[in-house]
């Protein structure tokens, strides 16, 4: 194999698992999983979500902790997803919609709908385990509507999700993420 094929090929990987980082992301959120949470960031990492948090990635998890019980559904869905990568840094956007129910505001005890289009631009940094993780997010709230909830559905059936007794993987399962060494793969 040539070395510009090999390169080629190690980006392709790459960005894979890079893809994986994202999507676990989402998982971690609309699962309640802030142990997986956690895993996703470098220790130095720092996250900016619009107008509701700024800060470590560390006071993120533990802002995302406070406010899950409140939010009995949440939905993460990635749409496009642009990456670079040079080497062990990478950076992307990330178009997504997330759908959330939350409390309403007015006070009165019913839900609201929070629906926003966003977009997620990150850093990632390979990490000396082997993980893609992200060192720097920043989320933009380019759309936002906020509306009554008067449906249903699963509304956050947390550890009794039947992702768990159906995918048996690591990686279906509560918590960090397997070893890098492992590999999407073994899982």
């Amino acid at each position: 194999m040539s070395q510009d094929t090999a390169r080629a090929l190690q980006t392709l990987i790459d960005k894979d698992a890079i893809r994986d980082l994202v999507l676990c992301y989402s998982r971690a959120i609309d699962r309640k999983d802030v142990e997986l949470l956690k895993d996703l960031y470098t220790e130095d990492a720092t996250d900016s979500h619009g107008d509701s948090f700024d800060g470590s990635a560390e006071d993120y998890c533990k802002f995302i902790e406070a406010a899950l019980p409140y939010m009995p559904y949440s939905g993460h869905h990635v749409c496009n997803h642009m990456i670079a990568v040079d080497g062990d840094v990478g950076s992307g956007e990330v178009y997504a919609l997330a759908f959330h129910v939350i409390p309403s505001q007015d006070g009165s005890g019913n839900r609201e709908e929070d629906f926003m289009a966003v977009r997620y631009i990150d850093n990632y940094r390979r990490c000396a385990d082997g993980k893609w993780r992200f060192s720097k997010r920043v989320v933009t709230y380019d759309m936002q509507l906020r509306r009554p909830f008067t449906g249903g559905g699963l509304m956050g059936l947390g550890d009794q999700d039947p992702s768990y007794q159906v995918c048996k993987q690591r990686l279906f399962q509560r918590g960090a993420r397997a070893a890098a060494s492992e590999g999407a793969l073994a899982d």
